[in-house]
């Protein structure tokens, strides 16, 4: 049986996971990229960096994006979380911080999910000495919604 998802249980979908589909526009042309993100409850937002390129200049010119998040156990079993927002790009100190904040709260993501121990702050920290400084974003949440299937009747 396919249900609606409450917000509650959308935002848990989406606090629990670090892995979602970014879908943008570029001339009129759809495109969707799996990106790594943190869901920061305190500012209700979407945080994310990526190098520069296609995807960074597109949300650059078209800001309205939307991110697919999903919990797959089964082809009976699963919820899925659509947000839609806008893309703001953060800078200097700040844009670090927020670098710093999304890199702590995957990092728990991932040992809790996965019992990984993983530094991605050293990875930051390398590719900013080789000249390679990421774009850091957000997207702020505009509406989100969500269906779950399960037909196990849990």
């Amino acid at each position: 049986m396919i249900k609606t998802l409450n917000q509650k249980e959308c935002y848990a979908v989406l606090a629990r996971n670090y892995i979602g589909h970014l879908a943008y526009m570029y001339y009129h042309q759809p495109f969707i990229a799996p990106i790594t993100y943190f869901y920061d409850a305190a500012n209700h937002w979407i945080l994310a960096y990526s190098s520069e390129g296609h995807k960074i200049m597109a949300m650059r010119k078209h800001n309205d994006v939307a991110l697919q998040v999903e919990e797959v156990t089964s082809v009976n079993e699963w919820k899925s979380v659509l947000i839609h927002g806008s893309f703001e790009e953060l800078k200097g100190s700040y844009a670090k911080a927020q670098l710093h904040s999304f890199s702590l709260g995957v990092k728990d993501l991932i040992m809790i999910k996965e019992h990984k121990d993983v530094d991605f702050l050293s990875e930051f920290s390398s590719k900013i000495h080789l000249g390679e400084v990421p774009v850091v974003y957000v997207i702020k949440i505009d509406t989100i919604n969500g269906k779950l299937r399960d037909d196990h009747g849990s």
